[in-house]
């Protein structure tokens, strides 16, 4: 059985999708069973735990013997470090005594140690964490997620706008979540013994006015990007929702980005959905289904 935490996340249900549809046996972890139907109805087990009940959620993990870790991402609106150091305390704690045989763990580019680096810093605690439970894993750091872009789909249709901390021609990796859940199922089939470290990309680099013709040519209308000068990174992402400690924390993982102070690999994974064919099929998933 494979336990799978963020099932109704980007990353965490493709992961799911992709061992299903290889009729695996999988238990999907949500705190809303609701959410969760989809996969009831393809099969999957579903339970319900809160991730921050350690007791429930050592439960769920002793019906399995490999898992999907994903240390869900805190709401913008509260203070995020300190949400998601404890949720990710909550887990590590749950796997003593699980039984668990493997564990493959979601990271992204640019973990390392040190305060004031954002969440990089709360991953980077991860993976040095999975370390001392002594059950064997693999880490998947993933570049920059193109759905990061999902949110500004109204900008561009109402403004002809999208936004962006990084200058309009600064290139990165990116890639889709759905790659990267797909990579991370394959590690989880494979056998015990075999763990590592791997990196994950999009089949290149992008630069925001690459997204922004992106969203131009899935809407066929012009889309530019409005670039958000760094004495108003904190004001521009308190408007949008976060609070003060989350808008600082997404300054400074901006700040390692730009300033490249991660580290990569010579021949990571290499996704095959480009910008904008995510761009196109995140569109038409919107339109067939206004509600997400």
């Amino acid at each position: 059985m494979y336990i799978i935490l963020g099932a109704t996340g980007h990353v965490g249900s493709a992961v799911a999708e992709t061992l299903l549809g290889r009729g695996e046996a999988v238990t999907v972890v949500t705190r809303d069973a609701e959410k969760a139907e989809k996969f009831r109805q393809k099969g999957a087990v579903v339970a319900v735990a809160d991730v921050h009940d350690v007791e429930s959620l050592r439960r769920v993990f002793r019906t399995g013997t490999r898992l999907f870790l994903l240390n869900p991402p805190a709401l913008p609106d509260t203070d995020t470090i300190e949400q998601e150091r404890r949720s990710l305390a909550s887990i590590i704690a749950a796997l003593e005594g699980s039984g668990l045989q493997k564990i493959v763990g979601l990271s992204t580019y640019g973990v390392h140690d040190g305060e004031g680096v954002g969440d990089l810093g709360v991953l980077y605690e991860m993976e040095q964490k999975l370390s001392g439970t002594h059950i064997p894993f693999s880490i998947v750091r993933a570049a920059y997620y193109m759905s990061n872009w999902d949110g500004f789909l109204q900008t561009a249709e109402s403004e002809g706008k999208i936004y962006s901390l990084y200058p309009a021609d600064f290139a990165l990796p990116m890639v889709a979540p759905e790659e990267i859940g797909k990579f991370a199922a394959e590690l989880l089939t494979e056998p015990v013994e075999r763990t590592g470290l791997y990196y994950i990309e999009g089949p290149d680099e992008y630069t925001p006015a690459d997204v922004a013709d992106a969203f131009a040519q899935a809407l066929a209308k012009p889309v530019e990007v409005e670039v958000i000068p760094r004495t108003e990174w904190i004001p521009f992402l308190k408007n949008s929702g976060f609070s003060q400690k989350a808008a600082e924390s997404m300054a400074a993982m901006t700040d390692v980005t730009l300033e490249e102070k991660y580290e990569v690999s010579d021949s990571p994974m290499r996704g095959e959905i480009s910008i904008h064919h995510y761009v196109k099929q995140m569109l038409k998933a919107a339109v067939s289904n206004p509600a997400l």
